[in-house]
């Protein structure tokens, strides 16, 4: 048995920026695909979501588009501020 198979597992860590910068893309292509998804199957009220979800968001208008886009990339980033702390504590405790 080598020495690497019985010693303890390493307790892995997650850095915030790649984690901001991998969800917020995440929620920006996202929302760029439904988008482009809205304008083709109009009639499916694919839009009522983001209407709930994106203050100030409107269908659509350049503007308002833009505006999805910011605010989908910074719910990325709340979701990386909030998760990657608490992945990390949770993970030194349990691992």
């Amino acid at each position: 048995m080598s020495a690497q198979s019985t010693a303890a597992p390493i307790a892995r860590r997650l850095a915030v920026v790649p984690m901001g910068l991998s969800l917020s893309l995440l929620l920006a292509i996202s929302y760029v695909l439904c988008i482009a998804l809205g304008l083709i199957w109009w009639d499916a009220g694919l839009h009522q979501p983001w209407l709930q979800f994106l203050p100030g968001f409107t269908w659509l208008s350049w503007g308002s588009f833009l505006l999805g886009l910011v605010e989908s990339f910074a719910y990325g980033w709340y979701v990386a501020l909030v998760f990657t702390p608490l992945f990390n504590f949770f993970s030194a405790r349990f691992g």
